[in-house]
């Protein structure tokens, strides 16, 4: 009993696929309101220490590309919250990698937190869904895949008991 659940455990999480989910700026919106979203992000969070000068993703310089790295990097500290990458309509998800050469953006929450900051914060109504910051601390895990991987370990765990 304890191997067949083993093989099951083996199986649940080979058979996974993962879609990886990024958070990107919305291109074709003014510089402006580019740059108040890239400063909330940095503000509340994410780590921009990347996107500084002589950062590894400082490069393309201009503010699209600083702000696509720091939405990604608030919506994966936040575990790709729903509602983490809207910041007020001047984000939305992509599923293709917006990586440039030199510079990986992250996939998932496990990027070590820093506090860099660019610019400050924007205050009131740049939150990721327009009313503030989002106060989900999950720790980057979904309900439904956290739910099924520990009905998983729990029978894993009761078939080695027995």
């Amino acid at each position: 009993m304890a191997v067949l659940a083993f093989l099951v455990l083996i199986l649940a999480m080979t058979a996974h696929t993962s879609s990886a989910n990024w958070c990107v700026c919305k291109s074709g919106l003014s510089e402006g309101m580019l740059q108040k979203t890239l400063d909330y992000a940095c503000g509340a969070g994410a780590d921009c220490n990347p996107i500084h000068t002589n950062g590894v993703c400082y490069n393309p310089n201009t503010v699209l590309a600083h702000c696509n790295y720091a939405v990604n990097s608030y919506f994966q500290k936040k575990g790709q919250a729903q509602g983490a990458c809207d910041f007020a309509g001047s984000a939305s998800l992509a599923t293709s990698d917006p990586s440039t050469t030199g510079c990986s953006y992250p996939s998932s929450a496990s990027t070590t937190p820093s506090t860099g900051v660019l610019g400050g914060g924007m205050g009131g109504g740049m939150g990721p869904t327009g009313q503030g910051i989002n106060t989900d601390e999950s720790g980057g895990f979904r309900l439904a895949k956290t739910s099924v991987f520990s009905s998983l370990v729990t029978l894993f765990i009761s078939g080695v008991q027995i």
